[in-house]
């Protein structure tokens, strides 16, 4: 059995933790639990997160990130996600890093819906969703963690302006109707992630 903290930024990384992550990994011996950062959510950036991972590496086995790249606070015009999850990494106690499994979602969570421009119309049950999310992944080339990061262009932004969109109450519902071998197949960096999570029992 492995303890697992999941620390996330905000309700619907929560909820979506608590819907689709957690029985999976419960299956696999995997006892996952989101805490939100700083126990509110939202302000990320790096002192918070270190903070908050030195206490959770402390009461858990394992303890990972889902925190959206977009919405990461102090971040500089040449960051990466490879270079934001090392800088997570080397604030968290060095005796303690063995234990931390960094990761940041491009460009933010969601990102991950536009795997499933089907599910996205039949859970906001709008009319024209699907044809409109299909348009939104051609400009991507069908990548759905390509679709970029400004105020007017984030995923949640063209979600809200399209739609009636609510976060922390349709997000989850369809990552959930999407099911975790949809979306790990057109996301890399999240099936990267998944499979990290995968092997802690191994």
């Amino acid at each position: 059995m492995v303890r697992l903290a999941i620390s996330v930024e905000g309700q619907t990384e929560e909820r979506f933790i608590q819907k689709v992550l957690v029985p999976y990994l419960q299956d696999r011996e995997i006892y996952a639990q989101p805490v939100l950062l700083g126990r509110s959510g939202g302000d990320v950036y790096l002192p918070r997160v270190k903070k908050d991972l030195n206490c959770l590496a402390r009461s858990f086995d394992k303890v990972t990130t889902l925190y959206d790249f977009y919405g990461f606070r102090g971040k500089d015009k040449t960051e990466s996600k490879k270079t934001l999850e090392q800088k997570i990494m080397n604030c968290v106690s060095a005796s303690l890093r063995e234990q931390i499994i960094p990761y940041v979602q491009m460009y933010e969570f969601e990102g991950l819906l536009f795997s499933s421009p089907e599910a996205i119309e039949n859970i906001i049950h709008q009319p024209g969703l699907e044809d409109w999310a299909n348009g939104v992944l051609q400009e991507f080339k069908g990548n759905p963690e390509k679709i970029n990061d400004s105020r007017e262009t984030a995923p949640s932004k063209r979600l809200l302006d399209e739609s009636g969109y609510r976060k922390t109450m349709h997000g989850p519902d369809i990552a959930e109707e999407i099911g975790l071998n949809v979306l790990r197949k057109k996301c890399t960096g999240f099936g990267d992630w998944l499979s990290r999570l995968e092997t802690l029992q191994a």
